[in-house]
């Protein structure tokens, strides 16, 4: 929390000072390196043809990097048997999901071949032991990456999974602290950085984890859920232009209404999200429209993570 306080803080400041220096905040931190970021979307489905179906939807927008889920974070639809009185919640078994992963990718490859890049996120769903395994099954569909195989309490197994597949690993969203992720870039041990800017301290301490990053060929991937709101994204985006180990920026695209509430909206075309050259970050907020939409407090469903004797999971 401490961390988002400060964030905000550090996102205001460089935009403040941009518009002093009457510069896009890009400028800033050293100028472009290119114009316009590589994003991944998300393409989900109940089953193989389903998700096939919308990786080919946005293969025809221009994206080219596509991260591909069977049924969300953990998968469903599968059998689940609990005890008597198991508590309500988002239920999944991790044994039938990490076996769900590789006919999904298998079936991807043959329907579509290697044109688009794939991406696929465990969200820490399954034990390290199944991590190390299911990135050894997915090394010949040449994923972009495989994202959060393991939990920050569970980093150790990196080594492991390192040492017995070539699938490149993404890591971060969880990351708050330097300690968490200098070791398992200084030891080679991931491919992608994926920190939650705002988690870590804003545009500051993530231009220093950036060269940090450059210095021992790991590449940015920015974390850029839907939930982050247009200034977050074009935070990142600032980032993503002027970073030379930049890689690919998550992108889940803004609703009209966003836009009106946010003027300045980065924009997506061909499979590339633009900044505008205004100075600072380039976004406003509309208060008085904002206050039309109010936020709505409620628990999203698919955090209730439970395994199937009713265990309290990591969502």
């Amino acid at each position: 929390m401490l961390n988002n306080a400060l964030s905000g803080i550090d996102m205001a400041l460089w935009d403040i000072k941009g518009k002093l220096a009457g510069l896009p905040v890009y400028q800033l931190l050293g100028g472009k390196c290119r114009e316009a970021a590589a994003v991944y979307r998300h393409a989900d489905g109940q089953d193989e043809r389903e998700v096939e179906e919308n990786v080919r939807k946005f293969m025809e927008q221009g994206v080219r990097h596509i991260r591909c889920q069977l049924g969300g974070y953990g998968g469903r639809g599968h059998a689940i048997r609990s005890p008597d009185n198991a508590l309500p919640g988002a239920y999944y078994d991790p044994d039938a999901y990490a076996r769900s992963v590789p006919r999904l990718f298998e079936h991807l490859r043959a329907a579509i071949g290697f044109e688009a890049e794939l991406l696929h996120d465990v969200h820490e769903r399954v034990s390290p032991i199944e991590a190390v395994r299911l990135a050894k099954q997915l090394e010949p569909y040449r994923l972009y990456f495989l994202e959060d195989p393991l939990s920050p309490e569970q980093l150790d197994w990196l080594a492991a999974i390192r040492s017995q597949s070539a699938t490149p690993i993404a890591m971060g969203e969880l990351f708050t602290h330097p300690r968490e992720w200098t070791p398992l870039i200084t030891g080679s041990l991931i491919d992608f950085i994926r920190v939650h800017v705002s988690a870590i301290g804003g545009l500051t301490p993530a231009r220093k984890l950036a060269a940090l990053c450059e210095a021992f060929g790991v590449r940015t991937a920015w974390h850029g859920p839907g939930d982050v709101s247009p200034v977050g994204h074009a935070a990142n985006l600032h980032l993503d232009l002027s970073v030379s180990n930049f890689g690919v920026q998550e992108w889940y695209g803004f609703s009209e209404r966003i836009r009106e509430v946010f003027p300045g909206c980065p924009e997506l075309r061909n499979g590339y999200a633009y900044l505008n050259d205004r100075p600072g970050l380039g976004i406003d907020i509309d208060e008085a429209l904002a206050a039309r939409y109010p936020c709505v407090n409620r628990i999203p469903g698919w955090t209730l993570a439970r395994l199937p004797d009713g265990t309290s999971a990591r969502p």
